[in-house]
């Protein structure tokens, strides 16, 4: 890993992130009811445990454009701290759970995807993108993926975090008996 993501992932404490595009394909289906149905990899699932059990005390932050029940609840059950949807201009939480919080742009890591991203990638201590991202949204990326949105790409970026801030073999070691 490169010692440059290494020394930004050190300083983390909120992992904020879009949504569609990054925890999910991007994809939705849509029932005949209206309600939108996404898949949610099980990697990244496991990611909000690993980051639990680490004892780091990061916290996570949910951002997305869209509004979903379904992403409601996810939220509540994963007790996602900051959560907002249906959010045109994701800067404003953005700006919100930064003075809320007392977070320095340092200790942010923000993982998007996409154009309405960018404002945040290019705030974000640790900007990290899905190796599918738009173009527009990598070039403000330090780290991108070896996964595409969707495939574990939340996972990736919670490994490097706990490598960086020496809590990764702690974790492992709950599993590897």
């Amino acid at each position: 890993m490169n010692k440059a993501i290494l020394d930004r992932a050190k300083k983390i404490k909120l992992i904020a992130m879009d949504l569609d595009g990054v925890l999910t394909k991007g994809e939705m289906i849509v029932l005949e009811s209206g309600e939108e149905v996404k898949a949610w990899d099980i990697r990244d699932r496991l990611a909000f445990t690993l980051l639990k059990k680490s004892g780091l005390g990061i916290e996570l932050a949910w951002i997305t454009g869209r509004a979903s029940k379904q992403v409601e609840m996810r939220a509540a059950e994963l007790k996602i701290k900051y959560f907002y949807q249906g959010v045109p201009d994701k800067l404003v939480p953005y700006n919100e759970i930064m003075k809320t919080g007392s977070y320095e742009a340092a200790q942010v890591a923000f993982l998007g995807d996409d154009w309405l991203d960018i404002p945040i990638l290019k705030r974000a201590g640790l900007a990290i993108c899905p190796k599918d991202a738009a173009a527009e949204a990598k070039k403000h990326a330090h780290y991108i993926s070896k996964y595409n949105g969707g495939y574990g790409v939340l996972r990736e970026a919670v490994e490097i975090i706990l490598k960086a801030q020496g809590a990764y073999t702690k974790v492992l070691g709950i599993y590897d008996k």
